[in-house]
């Protein structure tokens, strides 16, 4: 499976059509006609932090040279869970005062299954001291078996992952599930992440997209349509999928060996990735690359026409 089979060329009236279909729901359409009549989903562009982790040690420089390419939303790695990386990150006011400085926000972070497990109240209390109201967790097979789970390990992953969500829409805050290794095993002939939809509670769990799977097979276009409502965020990466192919043991990890590039410059269809992720429900994305390529994607952003 190919970015070129998977994508195939159709007008934009074509692909709204199907688009339409495929939601269940003329509203959904409507809805996401009125956001493509700006930049990429009508939303400001945001960078993840974790491949930008060296640069945080002086926060507010960071802030500063982050704003100054165009981002205005970060998506942050909370400091209880990942460590002395983001020590800088540990006072949740001194954070939002740093972003409010340059204009940005942070609404969105990832939290480890290990400190959502042992102190969920404590990083609940750090995320709204910034203001964020996104959790998400980069993957569930932390102790569920890693990359090789059963599938009653599987079950038992998405029964805890809903009862920490269920405590997290409590207190105001949306869960939600990016995909690792964990999510893009198969289990008994069908991916642990089409599992995870049918487990995970809808109203509970949103979503967050890694665009860089599609070198396993997963592309972003089609995962918003089949799944309408069930996402709230994406990943950007870009990839060149004409490179060396992955050794198999890499298939789905971040790309795999796939060279990543900039946004614009690789094998993902950002007209129909931006289309299609209105009817998946997505609200704000991250660019999640190196300085360098973080830069040109941002650059990129700023000029596609949806």
């Amino acid at each position: 499976m190919n970015g070129t089979m998977l994508m195939t060329a159709m007008s934009r009236r074509e692909f709204m059509k199907r688009a339409a279909i495929g939601a269940g729901s003329a509203g959904l359409l409507a809805a996401s006609a009125a956001k493509l009549a700006a930049n990429p989903l009508g939303l400001p562009i945001g960078s993840q932090v974790w491949p930008l982790r060296s640069m945080l040690k002086d926060f507010p420089a960071f802030v500063k040279m982050i704003a100054g390419i165009g981002v205005t939303r970060l998506e942050l790695c909370s400091p209880i869970g990942y460590g002395a990386e983001f020590s800088s990150l540990a006072n949740g006011k001194e954070v939002r005062r740093v972003l409010a400085d340059q204009g940005l926000r942070a609404e969105s972070s990832h939290f480890t299954m290990g400190e959502l497990r042992k102190s969920q109240e404590k990083s609940i209390e750090w995320a709204k001291e910034i203001g964020i109201t996104q959790m998400i967790t980069a993957s569930l097979g932390d102790g569920n078996g890693g990359d090789k789970p059963t599938l009653d390990q599987v079950k038992r992953a998405a029964s805890e992952y809903n009862q920490i969500a269920a405590r997290a829409a409590k207190a105001g805050m949306q869960q939600g599930l990016h995909n690792e290794g964990f999510e893009l095993s198969k289990v008994e002939g069908k991916l642990t992440y089409d599992r995870l939809f049918d487990l995970l509670d809808p109203k509970l769990v949103k979503f967050q997209f890694q665009m860089s799977t599609i070198t396993a097979g997963l592309v972003g276009a089609e995962y918003f349509l089949k799944y309408p409502g069930r996402f709230n965020s994406m990943h950007l990466q870009d990839v060149d999928m004409n490179g060396p192919a992955p050794a198999p043991s890499s298939a789905g990890r971040r790309g795999g060996r796939y060279p990543q590039v900039a946004a614009g410059q690789g094998s993902i269809d950002w007209v129909k990735t931006f289309t299609a992720a209105t009817v998946g429900g997505v609200k704000n994305y991250f660019v999640e690359q190196n300085w360098e390529l973080t830069q040109q994607s941002v650059a990129y952003l700023k000029t596609l026409k949806v």
